[in-house]
């Protein structure tokens, strides 16, 4: 019979939440109130967003460990994404904890993502403590929220076990938790009591040897790759002779050159590491997510890590228009490819394949967001590179088409409700629910598929005024629900290279939304404004007024041209149509056609529209 013992000095502990709950700032609390910073040492804000595209957006992109130690005992925590679209970020990261915080605003209580990352936890059987927080928000209703958690434990088959759930209240950005709505707390000591109290110790088998699952990877400039998982039997020290067993189930042999576990936000460099932490070793090149690290003389592989199959493939390319090369270091496909692979290696979310194009890679994905902040850190890098609109996945069930459809929540003002569900009808979306409180809001719930929410998003606070809010989850692949138009405005496409001119754009603006200003570099090809009608048409923006020495029989008309909408890299990927490309570059994200020849278009069209007039 199998023997099973406990580290009881450790905890490991995953924090999950929906976007903006206050996860971050509460682990940010954590780490003050557990001495991990001086007294007198100066800590920016949410400590563990250390990446700029975290700071800027304020949310987490990446899961990161740290580790607090109360009362003799070491709690490694892991801050997890509350975004679906990083869901592989989630998975990973909770096969390193032994239990779940699950944190829920006061307010607007469980979301979509809450359910998503909850889901994932109690899958897994992990217990789950709750905390309610931002219970001093006008608006909170802490209890109501309450029996909501509750009624999304039942509706997620959590068993007996995770229904009896401890509960907290908290502000986290004061630091304080209580077990009460009644008083005010003082700090944060009931949560790393309770954590201590309910989260079980890690069990591993005293006889077996040292075996590690690897869930995540980093890299340091001086030590190279890092491989980053749970030792879930057995002690390893950093001159043990370790192998490798990858996907194939061949083992190679590794040397460590350096072991390191976390302590606060740094690494700490140590002899050994015992069951149940998380180590971190260096100097292992070939090694991936999901991988197994064990002693050379009992090589045994661990359950691989799974993770949710893609939903979304993006095209990636090298820079063909002829701006290339301007603006970027980084322009060469190969310099893509191992950029892209690099990615794929860090996030098993990612899946990388080759194209029947050289010069173009197929990335696929959980979602259009996920490959926007690759899209954004790549560009960053200095990266030039040219991407197509983002297409759905699609799977055949039974002789059957099927689609990812995703369940989806809508918190809008009353007036909004009818535009909203008229526009997601017409992208054949299904509402399953409506709730109207009579205070002026409802929410409202739509059954989408995935390609209907490509691009809907900036329409949709377009239409709310900025005051509505979605929130969805992959629900699952259903069959097929028919085509649909993407968009139903044309592109004012330039026929000629040069450069913007206030006479040539002024008279442009009857014709649409313009996306370019005097002085902008065009070339033909380039997508320069939205047409307000279906069609495409090409025009000339670098066109000069005709000067002659007649004098006007009345006085010349001032140009000023209407401000121009800065060009996000969201907004251009949700606008582009199946023959069009976004060109980024460090500098600047322009829209162009995918055949950048007038004439070379005119002719496909035409051979296009016989081909359909001959069926």
């Amino acid at each position: 019979m199998k023997t099973t013992a406990k580290n009881e000095a450790l905890r490991n502990i995953a924090i999950i939440a929906h976007v903006d709950h206050g996860k971050t700032t509460l682990v940010d609390g954590l780490f003050r109130q557990s001495g991990v910073f001086r007294e007198n040492q100066q800590v920016s804000d949410r400590v563990m967003d250390n990446m700029d595209l975290e700071r800027e957006r304020g949310i987490t992109i990446a899961a990161k460990n740290c580790s607090v130690t109360w009362k003799g005992v070491k709690i490694n925590i892991i801050d997890t994404p509350g975004h679906a679209d990083f869901g592989g970020e989630v998975e990973r990261s909770l096969a390193m904890a032994g239990g779940a915080i699950l944190l829920v605003d006061a307010s607007e209580g469980p979301l979509p993502q809450t359910r998503f990352v909850l889901k994932k936890a109690l899958d897994g059987g992990l217990p789950v403590i709750v905390i309610v927080n931002k219970i001093d928000r006008a608006d909170a209703r802490p209890e109501e929220v309450l029996n909501e958690v509750y009624d999304l434990f039942i509706d997620l088959g959590a068993d007996e076990d995770q229904l009896e759930f401890p509960v907290l209240y908290a502000i986290g950005r004061d630091g304080i938790a209580q077990t009460t709505l009644e008083g005010r707390g003082e700090n944060l000591h009931p949560v790393f009591d309770c954590i201590l109290e309910n989260i079980p110790a890690p069990s591993f088998d005293p006889e077996a040897p040292f075996q590690m699952i690897v869930c995540d990877l980093g890299y340091s400039d001086y030590l190279g790759r890092l491989a980053i998982g749970k030792v879930v039997n057995g002690v390893v020290k950093s001159s043990d002779q370790l192998v490798c067993i990858g996907e194939d189930g061949t083992p190679k042999t590794l040397k460590v050159s350096k072991l390191q576990v976390y302590d606060g936000v740094q690494l700490a460099s140590v002899d050994e590491v015992h069951a149940g932490d998380i180590a971190v070793l260096a100097g292992i090149d070939d090694v991936h997510i999901g991988d197994t690290i064990c002693t050379k003389e009992f090589p045994q592989a661990l359950p691989r890590i799974t993770v949710d199959e893609p939903t979304v493939s993006m095209r990636f390319g090298i820079n063909t228009s002829p701006l290339a090369g301007r603006e970027g270091k980084l322009v060469q496909s190969n310099k893509i490819r191992e950029r892209l692979l690099r990615e794929a290696l860090q996030n098993v979310a990612i899946r990388i394949e080759e194209s029947d194009d050289r010069d173009s890679f197929i990335v696929k994905g959980r979602g259009e967001f996920q490959m926007a902040i690759i899209i954004e850190t790549m560009r960053r890098e200095g990266f030039e590179l040219t991407v197509g609109r983002p297409e759905v996945i699609y799977k055949k069930e039974g002789g059957k088409l099927t689609e990812p459809i995703e369940r989806v929540y809508v918190d809008c003002d009353e007036t909004f409700m009818g535009i909203v569900t008229e526009k997601l009808s017409i992208r054949k979306g299904r509402m399953v629910n409506l709730v109207n409180n009579g205070k002026g809001r409802v929410r409202i719930e739509f059954s989408v598929p995935s390609r209907g929410l490509i691009g809907y998003r900036d329409e949709f606070l377009t239409d709310t005024k900025g005051t509505g809010i979605m929130n969805s989850y992959l629900e699952g692949y259903g069959e097929y629900r028919g085509d649909f138009p993407t968009r139903f405005t044309g592109s004012i496409v330039a026929d000629r290279s040069g450069v913007g001119v206030v006479y040539g754009i002024f008279n442009l603006e009857p014709r649409g939304q313009m996306f370019i200003t005097a002085g902008d570099p065009i070339y033909e090809g380039m997508i320069v404004g939205e047409h307000s009608r279906e069609n495409d048409i090409n025009v000339n923006p670098a066109k000069e007024k005709k000067l002659t020495n007649m004098r006007a029989s009345g006085k010349d008309e001032a140009c000023t041209l209407t401000p121009v909408k800065p060009m996000t890299l969201e907004r251009a990927i949700h606008f582009i149509r199946e023959d069009e490309l976004v060109e980024v570059t460090p500098q600047s994200i322009r829209l162009r056609k995918t055949v950048l020849s007038a004439t070379k278009r005119h002719t496909m069209r035409g051979a296009s529209l016989k081909a359909e007039g001959d069926k």
